[in-house]
């Protein structure tokens, strides 16, 4: 990084101090009657104050088990909060394809197509409108490649409310109360005490 300023440095301290906080912490994994695959796929819009480059952020689920996330800046700026959104949902799609037939490869079918969900209307409407607008063109090849999984029925993609939205917390801070929740959902937690039940005590025979 170039010319850090306090600011970098506080950051790092924050992000040192929740590594220190969280070093028992791990992904719970449950077993599952149904093997659905669902994901959720979020940006910020320009979060980036130097380069104006937005985020993209997504998680995918097996079940409700999480298996794939990823957060990362998107190549080129946005020009609307709908364009960042649109190239985080090409981006999840393409993921959600990867994992399907991965799957299929393994000899684990998924029956029904993978759920997409995305808290920006304008962006799941594009998903299924086959009207190319002009000012959407520069992003043309994501539009028509999640159309054609959609058209396609290998995917769907549906609105959800910002406060459902899982993968809110790969794209932007939060507040700790918004980002425990959310941590909570995605079955982060602490293993300490999970580990702890599972050891049983025995009597030396000495």
């Amino acid at each position: 990084m170039h010319k850090p300023t306090d600011v970098h440095w506080q950051a790092l301290k924050r992000v040192l101090r929740y590594l220190r906080g969280t070093t028992s912490h791990g992904i719970l994994l449950r077993p599952q009657q149904s093997l659905s695959i669902h994901a959720f796929s979020d940006a910020d819009w320009a979060g980036d104050r130097d380069t104006c480059l937005s985020t993209t952020g997504y998680i995918v689920f097996l079940g409700g088990n999480p298996i794939l996330w990823r957060a990362a800046k998107q190549r080129a700026v946005a020009r609307s909060s709908t364009e960042a959104e649109y190239r985080a949902l090409a981006a999840s799609s393409s993921e959600l394809v990867w994992v399907t037939h991965l799957l299929n490869e393994l000899g684990i079918p998924i029956t029904d197509p993978p759920a997409l969900y995305c808290d920006n209307v304008s962006a799941t409407y594009l998903s299924s409108n086959p009207v190319l607008h002009s000012r959407m063109k520069h992003i043309a090849v994501d539009l028509h490649f999640v159309r054609d999984l959609v058209d396609k029925k290998v995917l769907r993609v549906s609105h959800i409310a910002s406060t459902d939205q899982l993968a809110d917390g790969f794209t932007k801070p939060l507040h700790s109360t918004r980002f425990t929740c959310l941590r909570d959902k995605i079955r982060v937690a602490d293993g300490t005490s999970i580990l702890r039940g599972r050891v049983k005590e025995t009597k030396s025979a000495l």
